[in-house]
């Protein structure tokens, strides 16, 4: 039996999870100015070149829970965040209405269980970007009613109560308010996600929090030193937490040469008086920037990841945030959502047994949803 077929095998009856993927997003940007119109635009139930992230594509890669991101650029303040998000929210109801045979809204991990075993791909909600709460605990208390499980404490700027990875210092990670978000996430049973988050902020929510915390989409500070990345004595804290590390597919967090491509492009845009942490001006920059072809990351830079995360928090606290539709390229053989598989094949082949990659693939991630609770 190849590694690839006891990879299929071993996805065909354990629930495959991954906890970040953008699609929601990526349509509203297909649809235009009307928000509404986001899922009429775009029939999932053929390929889709342009995604990631299509119906055929899900199949393939045998996945079974996913995290919808609802995302809400920084550019988006105040009352016009919140609109935003909840915009978001019902985009991601908007597709499992409409594709009911693929698709169910879950909030539990028992919930998930049942819809992977009706042939269903359990469909959660996660907010990436505290700034989307508009410093309000009663807006976050609606999203969680209204069936977000997580919230990512800042997206690539800083809110003013939480230190972004990507910006510069304010709060020392956390101020009192953000303290109080936390207490409040574990109150209700929303889990705190830690990817975008300062490594300071990540310390100050783990002596906080007295749930289970998670890092939906990042990976390995150790392997490559991206400021979206995690450190090492965080990874090592996750065992005592009982959180799990989602490790990413980014390019640019998982490999040097990408990262160093990056850093130019930063000087440059910097040079032409760019911001490039708005992803939108970035994006447009770099259609049009002199520079040389931009490298590849490889299916080798996500195992290389996933196993220091392994040997630093140890298999229990691994799982997958593919980023899927959140970027515009992804690694040679991850390249969309149907690859799943591949990756599983491969660390198989490096003697990953079915235990460790059933973790990795979604009992973790299960375990935390329960731990973490189901109020509100």
């Amino acid at each position: 039996m190849t590694d690839l077929t006891r990879a299929h095998d071993l996805l065909a009856t354990t629930l495959l999870a991954d906890g970040h993927n953008d699609l929601p997003w990526a349509l509203r940007v297909k649809a235009g100015p009307n928000p509404v119109d986001a899922v009429a635009a775009v029939d999932l139930t053929v390929s889709q070149p342009s995604l990631h992230t299509d119906f055929p594509k899900l199949a393939e890669g045998k996945l079974g829970l996913q995290f919808w991101s609802v995302y809400v650029p920084c550019e988006f303040k105040g009352d016009s965040a919140v609109t935003a998000v909840l915009e978001q929210i019902e985009v991601v109801h908007q597709l499992a209405e409409r594709y009911p045979d693929r698709l169910r809204l879950v909030t539990t991990a028992d919930e998930a269980e049942a819809a992977f075993a009706d042939g269903r791909i359990a469909s959660l909600l996660g907010a990436e970007g505290g700034h989307s709460i508009a410093e309000s605990l009663g807006v976050l208390r609606i999203l969680r009613r209204l069936g977000v499980r997580y919230l990512t404490l800042t997206h690539n700027f800083n809110t003013t109560w939480a230190d972004s990875g990507t910006d510069k210092p304010e709060h020392n990670g956390l101020t009192e308010f953000g303290r109080d978000v936390v207490r409040e996430m574990n109150r209700i049973g929303m889990l705190v996600d830690l990817s975008h988050v300062a490594p300071s902020t990540m310390r100050a929510a783990l002596d906080v929090s007295t749930a289970p915390v998670i890092f939906s989409h990042s990976s390995c500070r150790a392997v490559n030193d991206h400021p979206r990345n995690i450190p090492d004595d965080v990874l090592a804290q996750l065992p005592g937490n009982g959180g799990v590390a989602m490790i990413t597919f980014v390019p640019a967090f998982i490999s040097a040469a990408v990262t160093a491509w990056d850093d130019q492009l930063r000087v440059a845009m910097e040079a032409a008086g760019q911001e490039f942490l708005d992803l939108g001006q970035r994006g447009r920059f770099a259609e049009t920037w002199d520079a040389p072809p931009k490298p590849k990351a490889t299916i080798a830079d996500v195992v290389a990841h996933l196993e220091h995360a392994r040997e630093v928090a140890g298999i229990d606290h691994l799982g997958l945030g593919g980023d899927y539709d959140g970027v515009g390229a992804l690694p040679e053989g991850l390249e969309d959502v149907s690859k799943y598989p591949v990756l599983f094949a491969a660390l198989m082949e490096r003697g990953w047994s079915d235990e460790d990659c059933a973790k990795l693939a979604g009992r973790n991630t299960l375990r935390v949803l329960r731990e973490a609770g189901t109020a509100g």
